[in-house]
């Protein structure tokens, strides 16, 4: 007789075309469906639907209230989690996990896994004052503890737990087949995108004080003082999108700035790219710095950015102090390279999956419960 697989309940708040939900996806496609299927958890107001693809593979999703509205959140969380008995739940809310872990708490969930994506950085204060009041609180109802990053894991979790082996590091894995890089993938998109004869700096990420997008477009007015033809290829979508676009048209930049929203074919994206540009104030590891380098893209980053996210030699870390001129310098000294290049195995998704199933099947082992 076939044995069901066993249903995992994936917290990941709003879907908004974000990392979080790109590294669980990556996860899902590659895990061992026979053993291990995802029940997404998402808000209600986020602003993309579940993928299709995913829902063919054997995902549900299940709507619930958005953290803000907490009680109606934890009591919704306590309702399904019950009805769906649980014995996995993993939370990728960071430090907003401690009220979704209560809830698989109370619903009797045997393994609590607190996943953290996220550090903080000073400029948001409100949020910074959330983060760190509910810090505290990472491991009171977590029975497991991960971390895209041993950064990211240090800042949640503790350097004690890190270095006691307490916090396990799941790289923000890719299928490095998907982003390779593709030389007729490349002439088709530019010509597709009216990109020829251009420089394009590129950015993958949400519009969100934490991706800085307002350096990038000041950036590309520095840049076109000495390549006038250089553009700006901006995928996401988010808060902040309306603020950068006035930017960019009180700049008189809204003919060089390309906003491609949210997009499924974002590995196309890439091979059209010359150099991505990632000024972020933050990270927990960079997912898209990750997924440019596997397309053989130059890579600079703001040194925010964990180091744990250079995964070939195509990445150079530079201070937002020093300012956009000294950003646009490293941009027009860039040499011409060889696009075709191998990433590190570490963010292989297919040897990265194979570990998520190895550490399921452990802590379920160690709850009493089959694996």
């Amino acid at each position: 007789m076939t044995r069901e697989p066993i249903r995992v309940a994936q917290v990941i708040g709003k879907l908004n075309a974000a990392g979080v939900e790109a590294v669980v996806n990556n996860y899902y496609r590659n895990i061992d469906r026979t053993k291990y299927q995802f029940d997404y958890y998402i808000e209600a107001d986020g602003a993309c639907q579940p993928p299709q693809e995913l829902i063919d593979l054997g995902a549900r999703y299940f709507v619930i209230p958005p953290c803000q509205r907490l009680p109606q959140y934890i009591r919704a969380l306590v309702k399904r989690f019950r009805e769906n008995s649980y014995p996995i739940v993993h939370s990728g809310m960071n430090t907003l996990a401690v009220f979704s872990l209560f809830a698989a708490w109370a619903a009797g969930s045997p393994v609590r896994i607190n996943h953290n994506h996220s550090t903080a950085n000073r400029g948001e204060t409100k949020r910074n004052l959330l983060k760190y009041a509910l810090r505290p609180f990472a491991k009171l109802f977590a029975t497991h503890y991960c971390a895209c990053s041993r950064y990211a894991g240090q800042w949640l979790f503790g350097k004690r737990s890190v270095e006691a082996g307490k916090v396990a590091v799941f790289n923000n894995a890719i299928d490095t087949e998907r982003f390779r890089f593709d030389p007729q993938a490349r002439e088709a998109t530019r010509r597709e995108l009216g990109l020829e004869n251009t420089l394009v700096l590129g950015h993958v990420g949400r519009f969100c004080y934490q991706k800085n997008q307002e350096f990038l477009i000041e950036l590309l007015a520095e840049v076109r003082k000495s390549r006038p033809e250089a553009v700006l290829v901006l995928i996401g979508i988010g808060k902040t999108e309306e603020a950068i676009r006035r930017m960019a048209d009180e700049l008189e930049l809204r003919e060089a700035v390309l906003f491609l929203s949210a997009r499924p074919d974002v590995e196309r994206l890439y091979q059209a790219m010359d150099v991505f540009v990632f000024p972020s104030r933050y990270e927990g590891l960079g997912l898209a710095a990750v997924e440019a380098q596997c397309a053989g893209l130059p890579v600079l980053a703001s040194d925010n950015v964990p180091r744990e996210a250079q995964v070939t030699d195509r990445i150079r870390f530079l201070r937002l102090e020093d300012g956009v001129s000294a950003w646009a310098g490293a941009i027009n000294d860039l040499p011409a390279a060889d696009r075709v290049c191998r990433i590190d195995d570490r963010f292989d998704i297919r040897r990265e999956a194979k570990k998520l199933e190895e550490f399921y099947d452990a802590a379920l082992a160690q709850a009493g419960r089959r694996g």
